[in-house]
């Protein structure tokens, strides 16, 4: 925001594979006069962007620097290989490295995930990103390890994935710049935490409109008078009849006849 006078908006960063749709819904719900511009950044640029200030929070691949940023982690994807569908290993349902001693594992440059040591034969060059990395897959030259995400947003008819255990595993985590907290940061951490409207966690909500801060404005609401109920009839009337009084209408009871 610049001015006082400006309109709140929140500038939100998120990096491919992370879908921030329900968060967004959940939000625009929330929030109607205020904003939420969505901005997808590569995953090595997005401390970047945070931190000159192009962006108000971001969901990023961790590890997150702890020096310069604050961090909810919010989930841990699965890892799987991406292969061509006629590939042994789609004989199986989960994979183990040594299953791929025999393929050339493509290393993109934008890779997520933190390996001591990749499995299989090193490709001769590493693709520049991961979407070059699966045309590669799909001419036959190698396969792709990623996090789940990343494969199904970069899905093919002529390729599948299976799990791929003892892997290293990508951690998706909301962050912002340790000295730039927002009241719409704030707001949107109660989102991603499941927090209800109503929590009494994070932002105090204003109260709605006609409810108990309208009535007791000028104090607390009017007491009944002395002897009267809320409804404005006598504490200790009775009601024996539909109309309200103590005997029924055509009741001729205690009154001389006249003689004839």
């Amino acid at each position: 925001m610049t001015g006082s006078d400006a309109t709140p908006s929140f500038r939100l960063a998120y990096v491919p594979g992370v879908m921030p749709d329900k968060w967004v819904r959940i939000w625009n719900e929330r929030h109607p006069g205020v904003p939420l511009t969505l901005t997808q950044v590569p995953a090595g640029a997005a401390a970047g962007r945070l931190l000159g200030g192009d962006s108000d929070a971001g969901l990023v691949r961790t590890p997150v620097d702890r020096s310069v940023f604050s961090a909810i982690p919010l989930y841990t994807e699965q890892t799987v290989v991406v292969v061509p569908k006629d590939h042994l290993v789609t004989a199986v349902d989960e994979v183990a490295p040594g299953d791929l001693a025999d393929d050339i594992v493509l290393h993109p440059l934008d890779d997520v995930l933190d390996w001591e040591s990749l499995p299989g034969r090193p490709a001769l060059e590493r693709p520049a990103t991961t979407a070059d990395a699966v045309e590669l897959v799909a001419a036959g030259i190698g396969v792709l390890v990623v996090p789940l995400s990343l494969a199904r947003l970069h899905h093919r008819k002529d390729l599948t994935h299976r799990p791929l255990k003892d892997a290293p595993e990508s951690s998706v985590a909301l962050a912002w710049p340790e000295d730039a907290k927002t009241d719409q940061v704030e707001d949107f951490i109660g989102i991603v935490r499941g927090r209800t409207v109503n929590s009494t966690r994070g932002r105090q909500q204003p109260p709605a409109r006609g409810g108990s801060a309208d009535a007791d404005r000028d104090g607390a609401r009017r007491k009944p008078a002395p002897g009267k109920s809320a409804a404005g009839k006598s504490a200790g009337a009775k009601r024996t009849g539909k109309s309200g009084r103590g005997a029924p209408k055509n009741d001729r009871r205690g009154k001389p006849r006249r003689r004839s």
